[in-house]
């Protein structure tokens, strides 16, 4: 028998999301209980965060620069203060995909505000240069990792790269990711739970082999804190921002045996037409974008060139949602653009803009849409080749 376990109308919402991608454990109590007590919960939950006091002593102002009203209406408003955004500094990329992430997570942006919200965060908040005296303080919710994350200084990291290559190069190797005679560094907790030298210097005073044969403890502060920042910088390589994680010149394909595969095998024809919805793209997205947007069309990707505040000209076409229909036992129809389908509920919102959850169970039919499904099923179809001619073609068109 088919059970409606929660119907919960937007001005809830926000509070249910928050526990659900904050704190499984409390999401996993709410549905214990079926939602009794929703509207109490939600204030609670609210008056929660509304009583956390602030980092620092004091409230935290976002700078005052073109599009701040923006950001404070859709990110401050609904989810989560200012302080969680003021504790990152990235780059453009990574502004993006924590974008994306929100965007998945249901937060709500209209095509005009997307590019003036990266645009602010990318000015405002851009990656951090240089070391500060001591460790970090507030990293925020968004922030990966520790809130007092070890910034590089560039400089004493060349200065430690010297004392590396002096004294650690040979076992450990050119990258610290290891050799037959010495550990991988990058993945040491010794260097990941480091902040300036707090316990590498440690370490190095109980003694530790060097090329050279001298004491390790011979390591003065001054020096073990650039060879931190040295080690620090390896452990950034190997992160997606990293520079072994940039991308590669993929257009090496065939254009016309990738025609030939858009037209044929490949079925791309039939949804696409390169007169029509692909008309011009190779123009106004680079071979990465094009590749990546092919493979998985989901990802955001803003044109090269053009306006928009240096982003493309906007925000792309908005990405198209996955829909259910449930049909329960007793006949009655409901759907919407799903949340979360698992083996024992399907969660959704309807046209109206409820939140509903269904049980599953005998009698209990879900029909699942997804718009991009057809690009899932050709990953297990493509081959290299096939991935890199369809991007010769694609750039092509122009």
């Amino acid at each position: 028998m088919s059970t409606i376990i929660a119907t919960v109308s937007p001005p809830v919402l926000f509070s249910v999301q928050y526990k659900r991608f904050s704190n499984h454990q409390e999401e996993s109590v709410i549905v214990k209980n079926n939602f009794k007590g929703l509207s109490a919960i939600a204030v609670l939950t609210m008056a929660g965060l509304q009583a956390q006091p602030p980092r620092g002593g004091g409230p935290r102002q976002m700078p005052d620069a073109p599009g701040r009203e923006v950001v404070q209406r859709v990110c401050g408003a609904t989810c989560h203060g200012p302080e969680i955004v003021m504790g990152r500094g990235v780059g453009q990329d990574q502004w993006l995909a924590t974008m994306n992430s929100m965007v998945s997570r249901g937060a709500k942006i209209s095509d005009t505000e997307f590019p003036v919200v990266l645009n602010y965060l990318v000015t405002n908040f851009p990656p951090r240069g240089a070391a500060p005296a001591g460790p970090r303080q507030g990293g925020g919710g968004l922030t990966a990792g520790a809130d007092d994350n070890h910034v590089v200084d560039p400089v004493a990291s060349g200065r430690g790269k010297l004392i590396y290559i002096a004294e650690c190069v040979t076992c450990h190797g050119v990258k610290a990711r290891g050799t037959d005679n010495g550990a991988d560094v990058v993945r040491s907790l010794v260097v990941l739970k480091d902040r300036y030298g707090s316990t590498i210097n440690p370490f190095l005073k109980k003694g530790h082999p060097l090329q050279s044969g001298r004491p390790s403890a011979g390591i003065n502060p001054e020096q073990v804190n650039d060879l931190a920042h040295f080690l620090h910088d390896k452990v950034g390589d190997t992160l997606r921002s990293g520079p072994y994680n940039k991308i590669l010149n993929v257009l090496t394909g065939n254009e016309k045996d990738g025609a030939v595969y858009f037209n044929g095998a490949g079925g791309c024809n039939k949804c696409h037409s390169a007169t029509g919805d692909f008309a011009k793209i190779g123009v106004k997205y680079d071979p990465p974008t094009l590749q990546s947007k092919f493979l998985f069309p989901r990802t955001v990707g803003f044109g090269r060139g053009g306006g928009g505040g240096g982003f493309g000209g906007g925000r792309p076409p908005a990405v198209k949602p996955v829909t259910v229909k449930v049909t329960t036992a007793d006949g009655a129809t409901a759907g919407g653009v799903l949340d979360r389908l698992d083996d024992f509920y399907v969660s959704f919102r309807d046209a109206q803009g409820d939140y509903k959850t269904i049980k599953r169970g005998k009698g209990v039919t879900i029909t699942k849409n997804d718009p991009y499904q057809a690009h899932i099923d050709m990953l297990d179809k493509y081959t290299d080749k096939n991935m890199h001619d369809i991007v010769a073609y694609l750039e092509s068109l122009k």
